[in-house]
């Protein structure tokens, strides 16, 4: 049956269920509301279930559909509730779902109460929107993820995205910008976050530029739609056409506002993609640091490898690809181009043939039209990205964490291994590493954590993760039943001997408790801790394992970061810095643990917590096994104590805790 004969039965389902509905006595009413209900849950999944919904919602609550519910009066809802009704699954889910659709109706004069007018109506949906931006962009929190199914979280989004279309904005300016900005803050690899909701801004609110919210909102717009002044009104084609017809010094002061445009939040627009190519066609290559908005650091780089960049942008840089000008810009500012090896590396990805099956999850990657960007480009373009963006790695999907993690950390100490893994990855659809003396191949494993790939990723994400995944999933296998984490020893053989060879954890495995949490805790501060180490600092990322817990505190499940140093913050208090390789570096912790990505001192890409609070959420850590414990006995019962309390009051109430001494 074709999927529109599908839709037609479901609909047809629904008209017979709701007439039954209608028609029923009080006796029999619950019963047939139940059977309503449920059709509703799933047909709400899709764009047209939701416009059918929403054009059957004034006969629903005609038909008593939120009688003896929470629901009955939308006057007495509260739009700080709606969120954890839209987590907690069905029923509930569906019938807020149908409440909002109402208020919408409301909003929009469609529906007439009596207690709750069109204004407010609309300004509660506002409120509901900027609470839930995370289902308007597909791209849930962490804590989402765990708690709703995949179903439930179709249905919010979808619901969002037809919610976001047909209210008001203009109420929600100065929330938007703050969003975008702290987006845009993180600097991700993948901007489609940013870019969906621009385009949305762009086509529904019109912005007075005599307002500080709206000169915000626009500066976004200008960003990709008009990054000079002189894009204001063209297309890429008469963009090109208008370059040809400057002189060099007009070409200069086109490149200096292009360049300065990018910087500013870290987006590229398709009209830098048409300059920058026409400054290296045109032999006007000297204007290419100018157009990159480098440094004199920069500058040097690209003169000392001018011919291999040169012909790297001809090839790869093209608009829809356009992303990966800003990580261009921001490898120029470091050696790493230096490396015979890695312009060797890239430079085979030219030649190589991409296997059908990781050509189909790149290109699945990109919306742009199969004709102007081919797979290969746009592979070594997220590979750009990626290895000028270390940090902006995420996957959005904590069981692909540790993939994301390893990724980040290669691009940043290991760059040609990432490339060599990359290629074989691309050509094979396979790839093996090596595991106490023992080959581990992905194509002879089993499956991975992870059955359905997320394809709101980067290029270099979707080739590797899916081997990554199974590889690391049977290193954890041959590594388990050894009485203590099995991380202890995967760790090292997937990421690279750099990792320390010391590993602590705070969980038993043959006890399933907690064991000498103190002791845990006086080893972490002794491995990172500036005031109680000597002052040693890391110099590899830590790969550190973590609670996930709820606004509430309540523990969710494990996850994967890494810790990339410990610095005192613009306040002098000491921070942990580090890598979350979720799609979004900030979340709610509980008990007031709050990561920030802005303001304390953060690098882009980089969340970070005080240092207490950090440590009060992990469970495993590596460390220097011949330096930390000399330190442990200077850490003070205080510092211990304060970590301690948040850990038991959180995460460690799903544990029994035993107090016995380890020896670290």
């Amino acid at each position: 049956m074709t999927e529109e004969a599908l839709l037609k039965q479901s609909h047809q389902i629904f008209d017979e269920l709701f007439t039954e509905f209608r028609e029923a006595t009080k006796l029999t009413k619950p019963g047939k509301a139940q059977k309503l209900i449920n059709r509703i849950d799933m047909i709400a999944g899709t764009s047209a279930g939701i416009e059918m919904l929403y054009d059957k919602i004034d006969e629903l609550e005609a038909a008593g559909i939120f009688e003896e519910t929470a629901w009955i009066d939308p006057s007495k809802l509260v739009s700080g509730l709606v969120q954890g009704t839209i987590k907690s699954g069905h029923p509930n889910s569906t019938y807020e779902l149908l409440s909002e659709l109402r208020i919408l109706a409301i909003a929009r004069e469609r529906i007439k109460h009596p207690h709750l007018s069109g204004a407010n109506a609309s300004d509660f949906l506002q409120e509901v929107v900027v609470s839930n931006l995370e289902f308007f962009y597909n791209d849930p929190m962490e804590e989402t993820r765990l708690m709703m199914s995949k179903h439930e979280l179709q249905k919010a989004n979808v619901l969002f995205g037809f919610i976001a279309q047909k209210i008001e904005l203009n109420g929600i300016k100065k929330k938007l910008a703050d969003e975008l900005e702290l987006i845009c803050l993180q600097r991700p690899v993948v901007t489609e976050k940013q870019r969906k909701l621009i385009v949305l801004i762009r086509k529904r609110i019109k912005p007075d530029p005599g307002n500080p919210d709206d000169r915000k909102l626009l500066e976004f717009q200008y960003a990709l739609y008009r990054p000079t002044l002189s894009t204001e009104g063209k297309d890429t084609d008469s963009y090109k056409v208008f370059l040809e017809s400057l002189d060099v010094d007009q070409l200069e002061a086109e490149a200096w506002e292009m360049g300065e445009s990018m910087q500013k939040f870290g987006l590229v627009s398709r009209f830098h993609a048409v300059l920058l190519r026409l400054l290296v066609e045109k032999n006007h290559k000297e204007l290419v640091p100018t157009c990159l908005s480098l440094s004199e650091t920069g500058r040097v780089k690209w003169l000392k490898h001018e011919a291999f960049i040169a012909d790297l942008i001809q090839r790869v840089i093209v608009p829809y690809n356009e992303q990966c000008i800003y990580g261009l810009a921001n490898i120029l500012e470091t050696d790493i181009f230096s490396r015979e090896v890695i312009r060797t590396g890239i430079s085979n990805l030219f030649s190589i043939r991409i296997n059908p099956a990781v050509e189909e999850r790149i290109l699945k990657t990109t919306r742009a039209p199969r004709d102007q960007v081919s797979s290969q480009q746009y592979l070594i373009g997220s590979l750009i990205r990626i290895l000028g963006q270390p940090l902006g790695v995420r996957q959005g999907n904590n069981p692909t964490c540790q993939s994301a993690r390893g990724i980040s950390m290669w691009s940043q100490f290991a760059p040609a291994r990432l490339i060599n893994m990359l290629q074989t990855a691309a050509v094979h659809n396979d790839l093996a590493l090596r595991f106490e003396d023992r080959e581990v191949k992905s194509s002879e494993t089993g499956k991975g954590l992870v059955q359905t790939l997320d394809y709101n990723l980067d290029a270099v994400s979707v080739t590797l993760v899916p081997l990554l995944d199974k590889i690391y999933n049977e290193m954890m296998i041959r590594a388990s039943g050894r009485g203590e984490d099995p991380h202890k020893w995967v760790n090292p053989a997937l990421y690279g001997q750099w990792i320390q060879v010391g590993f602590a954890s705070a969980y038993d495995y043959l006890s399933n408790a907690i064991v000498d949490f103190d002791g845990f805790t006086r080893i972490f501060y002794a491995m990172c801790h500036p005031e109680y180490n000597g002052g040693y600092r890391l110099v590899y990322p830590n790969p550190v394992g973590i609670y996930i817990t709820s606004s509430q505190g309540e523990m969710l499940g494990f996850h994967a970061i890494s810790l990339l140093r410990v610095e005192q913050d613009p306040e002098g208090n000491y921070r942990a810095y580090f890598l979350n390789p979720n799609s979004e570096g900030r979340q709610d912790w509980g008990q007031n643990i709050r990561p920030s990505v802005f303001g304390m001192g953060e690098r882009y890409g980089e969340s970070s917590l005080p240092l207490h609070e950090f440590a009060s959420r992990i469970y495993a850590f590596h460390y220097n096994s011949l330096e930390a414990p000399r330190f442990v006995d200077d850490i003070p019962a205080a510092a211990v104590k304060e970590v301690k309390d948040l850990a038991k009051n959180s995460w460690g109430k799903s544990y029994v805790w035993i107090e016995t001494k380890k020896k670290w």
